[in-house]
C-alpha cells in the first residue's frame, strides 16, 4: 500500500484527532492512529475507548489498506518538516512504514490494524443538526461547573436535553449549576442523555467548521459530524440529579450591576480570602454593595465598594469569589442580575440582556457566613 499527501495538510488532520490519544493507555495499540486508504482517501481514526475521532482527507493512493501508526513519532516527524508532499509505503505483512521527504527517508515499525478497538456504529440512532457556534457557546457555558467527584459520575458529565425544538445543557457540581437552553432547532426528538466532560472539551476543539453539525445518538453514544471529522463520545449510564428542584423560584432581591466592574473587584478581594473557603462577603444594600474578605489566619483583610442597583431588603451574603469569577467568565452581556432570597439559598446569576432564542441561569449556593 502506497499513498502521498501533503505534510502539513497530513499534519492538520493528524492533531485534529491527537486529542483523543492518551500518553500511558491501557492498551499500546491506542497510542496509534488507525490509517485506512480506500480509493484516494485516507481515513484517520484515533480512540481512547471514551471518545474517538475521526478525520478523512484526499491523497493520492496507490491499492487500498489499513495500517496502525505509532502516533508520537509520525507527529514529531510532521512537525519537524517543512510544507512537501511525502510518500508512505506500508508493508501489509510486517506492518514497516516508510516515510520519503525531499530531505530523506525515516523507516517506522507500524502495528496490526486487526488490533485497533473497533468503533462504534450509529445504528439504531436519533438525528438532529446543531449549529456549530450554538454547540460550541453551550460546552463553553457549561463545562466549567461539571464535577471532578468520581463517586457521582453523573454530575462528571453535561446533562443535553432534547425537547423537539429546544435543547438545553445542564451542568452542576453540587456547589454551582448552569442551565443553558436554547431553541429554533428542527427535529422531532424528545429524548436525554449525559456527555463526559473530556469528550465534549475534545468536541470543541475538533469543530473547526462552520456550519450545522449532525447530531446522533443511541443508549451508548453520541456522534458528531461535521465536514470531514466525526467525533463519538460514550455516554455516561446514569441518572441525572432533578437539577429543576435546587433552583429557587421565589427570589424577590435583585442586585443589577456590571459585570466587568464586579468580576474585577472578586478578583482583588478573592486575594486576600480563606484560601479553604475563597469567602467573600456581599454586603447589600439600597444603591451600594460592599465586597469584603479575610483570612485569619494570615490577617489578611480588603473591602471595596461599589455603585449598584438594588431592589429588596438588606442583605449579607457569603459566596465562593473563584465560583462566582468563573461564572463572570462566561456571561457575555455588560451587566448582570444577581436574584437573592435569603442568606442560606442560592443565588441565581443572570445576564442583564438576553439573547433571542437562549436562556442561561447559573445558580451558586452561598458558602455559610464565618465569625
Amino acid at each position: 500500500m502506497k499513498f502521498s499527501v501533503s505534510s502539513t495538510d497530513l499534519l492538520k488532520q493528524l492533531s485534529l484527532g491527537n486529542g483523543a490519544i492518551n500518553s500511558n493507555p491501557v492498551l499500546p495499540i491506542l497510542e496509534d492512529f488507525l490509517f485506512t486508504i480506500k480509493g484516494n482517501k485516507l481515513t484517520i481514526s484515533a480512540t481512547n475507548l471514551e471518545t474517538t475521532i475521526i478525520t478523512s482527507m484526499d491523497v493520492t493512493a496507490d491499492g487500498n489498506g489499513k495500517i496502525a501508526v505509532p502516533a508520537r513519532i509520525l507527529l514529531d516527524t510532521l512537525k519537524a518538516l517543512p510544507e512537501q508532499p511525502v510518500d508512505f509505503t506500508v508493508n501489509e505483512d510486517t506492518h514497516a512504514i516508510k516515510v520519503k521527504s525531499a530531505f530523506g527517508q525515516y523507516n517506522m515499525a507500524g502495528d496490526n490494524p486487526a488490533d485497533f478497538p473497533e468503533i462504534p456504529k450509529d445504528t439504531d440512532t436519533e438525528t438532529l443538526e446543531i449549529d456549530s457556534d450554538i454547540i460550541g457557546q453551550a460546552i463553553s457555558k457549561t463545562l466549567f461547573a461539571t464535577s471532578n467527584d468520581e463517586l457521582r459520575q453523573a454530575m462528571m458529565g453535561v446533562l443535553v436535553q432534547i425537547d423537539f425544538k429546544d435543547v438545553t445543557f445542564v451542568a452542576t457540581d453540587a456547589h454551582k449549576l448552569v442551565k443553558y437552553k436554547f431553541g429554533n432547532i428542527k427535529s422531532d426528538v424528545n429524548q436525554s442523555f449525559i456527555v463526559p466532560k473530556k469528550g465534549l472539551t475534545l468536541l470543541k476543539s475538533a469543530l473547526t467548521e462552520k456550519g450545522n453539525v449532525k447530531v446522533s445518538f443511541n443508549k451508548s453514544n453520541v456522534f458528531f459530524e461535521s465536514g470531514d471529522t466525526q467525533v463519538i463520545i460514550r455516554l455516561i449510564d446514569e441518572k441525572y440529579p432533578d437539577y429543576n428542584a435546587v433552583i429557587p423560584a421565589n427570589n424577590p432581591n435583585l442586585l443589577v450591576l456590571s459585570r466587568k466592574d464586579f468580576q474585577n473587584s472578586l478578583k482583588r478581594i478573592a486575594i486576600y480570602a480563606n484560601k479553604t473557603t475563597n469567602q467573600v462577603v456581599l454586603n447589600v444594600d439600597d444603591g451600594s454593595l460592599t465586597i469584603s474578605a479575610q483570612d485569619l489566619d494570615f490577617s489578611n483583610e480588603a473591602t471595596e465598594q461599589m455603585s449598584c442597583t438594588y431592589t429588596g431588603e438588606a442583605m449579607t451574603i457569603g459566596f465562593n469569589a473563584k465560583f462566582l469569577i468563573e461564572m463572570l467568565s462566561v456571561l457575555e452581556s455588560d451587566d448582570i442580575n444577581l436574584e437573592l432570597s435569603t442568606p442560606n439559598r442560592a443565588g441565581i446569576l443572570l445576564p442583564a440582556e438576553a439573547n433571542d432564542n437562549e436562556d442561561l441561569i447559573m445558580l451558586v449556593m452561598p458558602v455559610m457566613m464565618s465569625n
